[in-house]
């Protein structure tokens, strides 16, 4: 029996809890990054680095964080990032894949895939 690949445009993001965002007043997503860890702590303290990071996201990034909500696959948002951005999105999937892993690689998403029953 072969083992069956996932296909990644069957992954489903949502948003991590840890990491708070807010739609800013020109319509971009900024998310809230803590500075934990001894290093960083002792940097605020010595040289006076804050405790948070904002992380801004552009347009197309906006977007798309905007359509993850737990239930909308990778393939979905790329069709909602096709219809609104239209050519200037193409390479739709190539760019959003790496998008999405991006953003996974950064803990601000977590993947929620359906669990399937494997006979």
């Amino acid at each position: 029996m072969s083992k069956q690949k996932d296909n990644f445009l069957d992954y489903i993001p949502k948003h991590n809890s840890l990491f708070p965002y807010e739609k800013t007043s020109d319509g971009f997503i900024e998310i809230k990054m803590q500075n934990k860890g001894l290093v960083k702590k002792l940097t605020q303290v010595i040289m006076k680095k804050p405790k948070f990071t904002y992380v801004k996201l552009e347009r197309f990034g906006s977007f798309v964080w905007e359509q993850i909500d737990g239930k909308r696959n990778v393939y979905d948002i790329g069709q909602l990032v096709k219809e609104h951005f239209g050519d200037d999105a193409e390479p739709v999937y190539e760019r959003l894949c790496q998008y999405i892993k991006s953003l996974r690689t950064n803990g601000f998403i977590v993947y929620q895939n359906l669990i399937k029953d494997k006979e």
